[in-house]
This record gives C-alpha cells, sequence and structure tokens, in this order.
C-alpha cells in the first residue's frame, strides 16, 4: 500500500511539472505557495496533493496568479470551431503571412499585435501545419506553442 501512495505521489508531481511556474517537480498552486520545503519527496508529494485537491492550479495557469505563469494563448471554445471551420483558408493565409482568417483567429485569441501573430505564423508555418491532414486539435497546439 505504501508502494501505491508514493507512486501516486510520484506520478502527481511529475504530471504537474509540465505546468510549473514555481517548482520543476509540483509545479505552481496552493501546495506550491503553502509548502516552500522541497527537501524530500514527502514534501513534494504534499505540495502536488494540495495543488491537485485545491483545484487551483488550473485556474492559477489560466489567469496567472498562485505563483503560475499566464499562457499567452488560451484558447477557446469559439477559436477551435473558428480553426475547424476555416482549415484550409488559414493554412493559406498563414503561409502568406496575413487575411482575414489570420485576423479572426487573432482576435478570437485576443493577441495585441496582429501583425506580429500573422508574421509569426509565416515563420513558423511548417511547426504548425506538421503535415497534409494535420487535425484542428494540432494546428491549435502547435500555435500556442510557437506564440507561448
Amino acid at each position: 500500500m505504501k508502494k501505491v501512495l508514493v507512486s501516486l505521489a510520484a506520478v502527481a508531481a511529475l504530471s504537474s511539472a509540465a505546468f510549473a511556474g514555481v517548482n520543476s517537480q509540483t509545479g505552481c498552486g496552493l501546495g506550491a505557495m503553502i509548502i516552500k520545503d522541497d527537501s524530500s519527496a514527502l514534501m513534494l508529494a504534499l505540495q502536488a496533493t494540495t495543488n491537485g485537491t485545491s483545484a487551483n492550479q488550473t485556474f492559477g495557469i489560466t489567469s496567472g496568479t498562485s505563483g503560475c505563469k499566464r499562457m499567452p494563448l488560451v484558447m477557446n471554445d469559439r477559436a477551435a470551431e473558428f480553426v475547424a471551420s476555416n482549415m484550409d483558408q488559414l493554412a493559406k493565409e498563414a503561409a502568406i503571412g496575413g487575411g482575414e482568417s489570420v485576423d479572426t483567429l487573432a482576435e478570437l485569441l485576443k493577441v495585441d499585435d496582429k501583425a506580429a501573430f500573422a508574421a509569426s505564423l509565416q515563420q513558423n508555418y511548417n511547426s504548425i501545419y506538421t503535415s497534409g491532414d494535420v487535425k484542428m486539435a494540432d494546428v491549435l497546439d502547435n500555435i500556442a506553442t510557437v506564440e507561448g
């Protein structure tokens, strides 16, 4: 039983590390803010458990609170629907560095500098559109990665 608990704590600690802003092992959130000692596996497990059970880590990542870094682009349902409905046109405009679809996507993603956004899509086109049959979710993830 003890091994199972330690394993679960390790998985929780490692899975939240992808969203880290405070600590590379347990991530950001209430646990990382309250429990400053990260010198042992037990303390890391307590940080990760508190981060997970208080359900504030996701909010912190989205809003930039609780010691979390705010993601520059927060994808939303409207942006996802738009990309799904306009995949071909968006790909063409990203390749040329601008257009109505790129501007609309920038608006949906609340991007301040639309010209820089369009230039970034053009410059990183091959990283965003990785194949001819790339899926909408992959395009959005790739845009977030490039713009992040």
